[in-house]
Parts: C-alpha cells; sequence; structure tokens
C-alpha cells in the first residue's frame, strides 16, 4: 500500500499550534508594560481580579481564531476593541498601541523556521501578511475612534469646569448659557 502525504495548510498548521502561538503573540503584548505591571498582567486565570490580563488574553485567542479561519476585520472586533480601547486610555502612542499586531508575523516565522516545505507555504504567509495588515490598520482606526472620545471628553470636562468656576465667581448664571 503506497503511503500518500496529505500537505497540511498553513492555516492548519496555526490551528495545530496555536497554544504555543498565543502564548508567544500574548507575551509581546505583555512585554511592553513595566516589570510590575508585567506580572500582574501575566496572572490572567482571573476575569474579575485582573481584568486587564484576561481582556488582553482572550483578546489574542480570539483574534488569532479570527486570522487563522480568515474572519477579518469585523468577526474578531469586539475581541481588537477590547485591546484597543485599553491602549488607548493607557497613552500608548498609535505605533505602540498596535504593533502588537505585527509582532505575530515574526512569532509565525519563528515557528515554522524549521517546516520542510518551507517554500511551499509563501503564497499562504503573504496571504497571512496581509490579513495581519489588514488587522492592524483596522486596530489604528479604532485606537483613533478611542483617542477622539477621550479628547471630547476631556474638552467636554474642562468647558463643565470653567462654567463651575465662573458661575462661583459670579461672572455668569445658568440664565447666561
Amino acid at each position: 500500500m503506497e503511503q500518500v502525504a496529505i500537505e497540511k495548510s498553513l492555516r492548519q498548521l496555526l490551528a495545530e499550534k496555536r497554544e504555543g502561538l498565543v502564548k508567544k503573540w500574548y507575551e509581546t503584548v505583555v512585554e511592553t508594560y513595566p516589570d510590575d505591571v508585567k506580572t500582574f498582567m501575566r496572572n490572567t486565570s482571573a476575569q474579575f481580579t485582573n481584568p486587564m490580563g484576561y481582556n488582553f488574553a482572550h483578546g489574542i485567542e480570539g483574534l488569532f481564531d479570527g486570522l487563522v479561519k480568515g474572519l477579518l476585520p469585523d468577526a474578531v472586533a469586539d475581541f481588537l476593541d477590547g485591546i484597543v480601547r485599553l491602549r488607548a486610555i493607557q497613552d500608548f502612542a498609535p505605533s505602540e498601541a498596535v504593533a502588537f499586531i505585527f509582532r505575530l508575523k515574526g512569532i509565525v516565522r519563528d515557528e515554522l523556521r524549521n517546516d520542510p516545505r518551507g517554500g511551499a507555504l509563501a503564497a499562504e504567509l503573504a496571504e497571512f501578511d496581509s490579513a495581519v495588515d489588514d488587522l492592524a490598520l483596522y486596530a489604528f482606526d479604532l485606537y483613533m475612534k478611542c483617542r477622539e472620545k477621550l479628547y471630547d471628553i476631556k474638552a467636554r470636562e474642562a468647558q463643565k469646569a470653567t462654567f463651575r468656576l465662573l458661575q462661583k465667581a459670579r461672572i455668569i448664571t445658568g440664565e447666561d448659557v
């Protein structure tokens, strides 16, 4: 009986290596934080005692699964939003806030470096890279929307504070508005 080698697709390989890839990808997010926060974030098991770590871990898993299944970007918007929203209020620069997405490309390539099919996966890797890039662009848009909302909230709060100060100083009344 002749044995037929069944070639696995990149998606199948990524699905098989999911746990390790997700863990490495999560670690790249953790590494963007100060040492005291890193320790806290690595404890992701408790949703209520560590909501930030839990949201990042859950989000990374959802994003990875979406990339592997080709469900981008709308299908993973909730996962991405949870991560990007946190990074927006933490005052990350836009490039820093979404850089973790691009790091997945290197993680995948490191994992597949010794794969005997190497070049045979090139077309699929290019497609995967494109999906990662699309996800990063979508993340950037979400980040900017969050930042705009934050600036809007801060501006309204400053207006309210100024109004209250002027009222206290009896320069204006509520009727002047």
